[in-house]
């Protein structure tokens, strides 16, 4: 006879729970350790939902990935709010047990990076950070070697008779995208013509929920860092405040940002 099913061993909770190993006795320690592993947690998710988004949208179902696509937005408006409990932490509470930290960093974090690659910013540089022939390298590989999820919408504006440039559909998806003056005006039409393109045009808004989340997570992100260790540098040798900053400026889907000045 199989056994018995319970909430806990369905979840996984004793597993789940045991999971967390504060290096020091002090209180907040494990707020630091079970903010991270939730982030984790729902960085799987969210990788989850935008690989479903991808294939759904290279295949023409553009539609059925509405779901998805609005389902990570939602997720990250979560992730966004979970800065406001750990900034609870005062530069006090965190230097009390930061040593133990080594130097491990959220810098490191695979999911975070495979995330990033499968939105269009590519930067193999971020491979170097995780073991060779580890599974975190390989998913970071291969989301690095495939068409992000930018470069399936931009296959969908071909697919419907706008004008991309090949060099745009074949360009080496493993390189960071360089925006297009021609996607742009593809685009812009797009957004011009609505009631024509609307399948295109519902899904451009869902990418731009979509980057407009993670900006504000990022923003969140920097504030919170500042708050707790101002412009000291971070664990694991990165620049902390300073460097998380400066990828505020970074947009996944460039051209549905910039036509807006245009329409």
């Amino acid at each position: 006879m199989s056994e018995r099913v319970t909430y806990a061993s369905y979840l996984g909770l004793d597993t789940l729970l045991a999971s967390q190993h504060p290096t020091t006795e002090r209180h907040d320690e494990l707020l630091f350790i079970v903010i991270h592993q939730t982030k984790e947690l729902w960085l799987k998710e969210i990788v989850h939902e935008v690989r479903l988004a991808k294939r759904l949208i290279r295949s023409g179902e553009a539609e059925p990935a509405y779901k998805a696509l609005a389902r990570v937005s939602r997720i990250q408006t979560i992730m966004t709010l979970s800065w406001d409990v750990l900034a609870t932490m005062t530069p006090a509470d965190y230097l009390s047990f930061r040593d133990g930290l080594g130097a491990s960093s959220g810098f490191q974090s695979a999911q975070f990076r495979t995330l990033e690659y499968l939105l269009g910013l590519k930067d193999a540089a971020f491979l170097a950070y995780q073991d060779e022939g580890s599974q975190a390298r390989a998913a970071l590989e291969a989301a690095l070697a495939q068409p992000s999820l930018y470069d399936d919408a931009i296959s969908r504006l071909a697919a419907q008779g706008l004008p991309v440039p090949a060099e745009v559909l074949e360009r080496d998806v493993t390189r960071p995208y360089e925006p297009s003056a021609a996607v742009e005006d593809a685009w812009l039409e797009v957004y011009r013509d609505t009631a024509r393109y609307w399948e295109l045009y519902q899904l451009a808004e869902k990418l731009v929920d979509l980057d407009d989340a993670l900006l504000t997570w990022r923003h969140k992100h920097v504030l919170t860092v500042e708050r707790i260790i101002g412009g000291k540098r971070g664990t694991g040798g990165t620049e902390g405040a300073s460097y998380l900053a400066r990828t505020l400026q970074r947009r996944c889907f460039p051209e549905l940002w910039s036509l807006r000045t245009r329409l």
